[in-house]
């Protein structure tokens, strides 16, 4: 039975937590996203009871709907705090030692920055960070808004979508180690394809990865003068790029070869197919350094893009990211009026992305969904939207 929740039991539990350890508190209520007053009430007891020894974090505030996903998205949040203020301060502890004295902020996974006090609120929104960092840089580097993005690194091929110049979210729960959450995730499929990919030959099939030498590419690989065949070794064969040794692979059997750059297309165009949500063609645009191993000519793409600077995309991406502030909830549209309520959301985000550290007369809304949600009384209506501005 839901029922009144009862501040002096809240209060007597939180007591009995005082005295064994406890370094984060994870707070989570039924419907939150649509009210989060009792949510917010028990926050202010674990402040009484805790003052500023406990980090909290609160579930309206990290996930969206669906409880057990966004208490486990709130669980996950709490558990990593410690881990972030300890990351963050050693990143402000060396800019300080180089004499750097700039204000910090780190990338989040919808492909926008966040302050580094907001950042350490929040440290889950910077999972699965650095994929959509290439996205924006790919987006910056080739003007197109609206793509399909191959990132190919040393062990990994991250695939995603750009929509309206920013990375298309996921809308369904994601598994992290195993367990479902839904806070705000990019919409990504990673493959082990990478230039590091280890290629074998087995009862005359070859396959490409995953298995990789990944970062050891430079020794293992032979292009490199290594004993490694890789990826890499590959596209300097068939033509596609040259760098180190090229004599180094001169030797390796045409068969070989020609079977490896079949498998690397067809486990990149299988990628993008899913990727897909129409049967139409999409601009490709390949970024990553390991991207030299993929061919210009893929099924589903209507052109293939390697922009200039492509290896250092990820890095562009994070240096001319923008601020967001994103709210995602359940809004009562029969009471004020949809256009009364839509008003309301959007400086809802505006504000979240200030607090966020968005210079305030930059913003703009740049997102907006509106999903009806049927079961509900009152026309309840649920509101995704995103406003992103410039750095204060």
């Amino acid at each position: 039975m839901i029922s009144e929740p009862d501040a002096v039991e809240i209060e007597t539990a939180l007591q009995e937590l005082k005295g064994v350890g406890v370094e984060a508190l994870a707070i989570s209520c039924v419907w939150s996203p649509v009210n989060n007053e009792h949510e917010m009430m028990a926050a202010e007891i674990a402040k009484k009871v805790f003052g500023d020894s406990v980090s909290i974090s609160i579930s309206s505030e990290v996930g969206t709907l669906s409880i057990l996903e966004r208490e486990n998205a709130t669980i996950l949040n709490a558990a990593i705090l410690k881990i972030a203020e300890n990351a963050y301060g050693a990143f402000q502890d060396t800019l300080i030692a180089h004499g750097v004295t700039a204000d910090l902020f780190i990338t989040q996974n919808d492909g926008t920055l966040m302050s580094i006090d907001y950042a350490r609120k929040y440290p889950v929104f910077t999972i699965a960070s650095g994929p959509t960092n290439s996205l924006r840089g790919a987006a910056f580097l080739t003007g197109l808004s609206d793509c399909i993005v191959v990132d190919v690194g040393g062990t990994t091929t991250d695939v995603g979508v750009l929509k309206g110049g920013f990375p298309r979210e996921s809308t369904l729960a994601v598994e992290i180690g195993g367990i479902r959450t839904n806070f705000r995730m990019p919409d990504l499929i990673s493959i082990g394809l990478g230039g590091g990919s280890l290629v074998q030959s087995k009862d005359s099939a070859v396959t490409v990865g995953p298995e990789s030498v990944g970062y050891r590419i430079s020794a293992e690989a032979l292009v490199f003068g290594g004993s490694t065949l890789t990826a890499t070794d590959v596209a300097v064969v068939s033509g596609k790029f040259s760098l180190g040794e090229p004599q180094n692979v001169s030797a390796i059997e045409k068969d070989i070869i020609d079977q490896a750059d079949t498998r690397i297309k067809e486990m990149v165009e299988a990628t993008i197919d899913r990727m897909k949500t129409s049967a139409g063609d999409m601009p490709v645009v390949l970024v990553g350094g390991g991207s030299i191993i993929v061919p210009k000519t893929l099924v589903g793409a209507s052109e293939v893009v390697v922009p200039d600077n492509f290896d250092v995309a990820n890095a562009i991406g994070a240096a001319i990211s923008q601020v967001s502030g994103s709210i995602d909830g359940v809004f009562d549209v029969a009471t004020k009026g949809r256009d009364t309520v839509i008003g309301e959301v959007k400086e809802a985000a505006k504000k979240e992305a200030i607090k966020a550290g968005a210079r305030q007369d930059s913003l703009e809304v740049v997102d907006i969904e509106e999903i009806p949600l049927a079961y509900l009384p009152s026309n309840a209506v649920r509101f995704r939207v995103k406003a992103v501005g410039e750095l204060v």
